[in-house]
């Protein structure tokens, strides 16, 4: 079987982690592969690979309305196409396996305008319509799809990975590393992401540590813990004047990393006394257990998601949009000097590519 699979957003955040995640498995299987590039991937090579260049963007009107027809044709010379994501080319006549991650522009209003929104659910609709069968990442994004889009089509859940800069963390021997004063926060700036609520609680736990500090007799000035976000703050500013606000009153211990390469952000999260995910929303919550499995902390909010996909897992849930209880637990966790112990792995991407091929042939 000679499966055509989307590869246009690899190398970039959010979808591209997911199919640099379960690319390399799915090229392990036993079938052919037609990979549809922006650029040629010089990591796959294989004999049963074959990759095909495509300067069409992902939703874009090119990609619905005219779509190279040699492309067309390449496509639809193999018996299945993948795509990790909702965009489809137009022309595509053999069966389509699409995944729709969550529907938070339908759940979170306000977060794409009405006229972007509409847009959205217009992709996600003509995905379900077109396809043989949709993946998505979560029992609860499932759920959410069946209620917004009405999908009468199968809809397998097969969750998420981390990526394999962590992954392969597994095989390391486990071993207790030495924690500095840090809390990271990994993710973007969006309104769903909760980071209103963490600036808050950061303040007041900042706070209360300086005084727990001034209060201990004969002890030596220490540092103030500190809070690292992964980004930029100059997109930090321009993206969300509430929280540019919030940033201005409450900025002391508080760094904005910039870009870093996996290796570097591989080691913040090794180093990291905790982690916390505020998120008002998500379809599956990936950092979290990136931080679980390098051995660190993680302090979540109790969205129903994230409920769903740690359970069992060493995590420590605080009241969702409560930035008092939220300081509170990151209190709690962070004078708790228990190790995290072992954690289950759970999921992985090698695991979602094997529930992703079972479908597919």
């Amino acid at each position: 079987m000679k499966i055509a699979v989307d590869c246009r957003m690899s190398g970039k955040s959010g979808i591209g982690t997911f199919l640099d995640g379960i690319l390399p498995y799915l090229l392990k299987s036993e079938n052919d592969f037609l990979l549809l590039t922006e650029k040629n991937l010089p990591a796959f090579t294989e004999k049963n690979v074959e990759q095909i260049v495509c300067s069409i963007k992902t939703f874009s009107l090119k990609e619905i309305f005219f779509f190279p027809p040699e492309i067309k044709d390449k496509i639809n010379g193999c018996d299945i196409y993948f795509s990790p994501y909702c965009n489809l080319p137009s022309g595509i006549k053999i069966p389509v396996f699409t995944t729709i991650h969550d529907v938070v522009f339908l759940d979170v209003p306000g977060l794409a305008g009405k006229i972007g929104t509409l847009i959205r659910k217009a992709f996600y609709a003509r995905a379900v319509k077109k396809s043989k069968a949709v993946f998505t990442v979560s029992e609860f994004s499932k759920e959410r799809i069946k209620a917004h889009l009405k999908c009468e089509k199968p809809l397998y859940v097969v969750y998420n990975g981390v990526p394999s800069y962590i992954e392969n963390e597994a095989a390391e021997k486990e071993e207790k590393r030495s924690k500095d004063k840090t809390i990271l926060f990994i993710g973007n700036i969006k309104k769903h992401k909760g980071l209103s609520t963490l600036l808050k609680a950061f303040s007041i736990f900042r706070e209360k540590s300086a005084q727990n500090q001034d209060s201990q007799e004969n002890s030596r000035p220490g540092l103030l813990p500190e809070l690292l976000i992964v980004g930029s703050q100059e997109n930090f500013r321009t993206k969300d004047e509430t929280l540019s606000s919030l940033l201005a009153e409450n900025s002391a211990g508080i760094k904005f990393t910039g870009w870093l390469p996996d290796s570097e952000l591989k080691k913040l999260i090794q180093a990291a006394r905790l982690l916390v995910q505020p998120s008002l929303y998500e379809g599956f919550g990936i950092p979290p257990l990136q931080a679980l499995y390098s051995g660190t902390k993680a302090v979540i909010s109790d969205i129903p998601v994230f409920k769903e996909i740690y359970e069992g897992l060493p995590v420590t849930f605080f009241k969702t949009g409560d930035s008092e209880d939220l300081a509170e637990k990151i209190w709690e966790v962070w004078n708790d000097e228990s190790p995290l112990g072992k954690v289950e792995r759970k999921y992985s991407y090698k695991k979602t590519a094997q529930m992703i091929l079972e479908k597919l042939v």
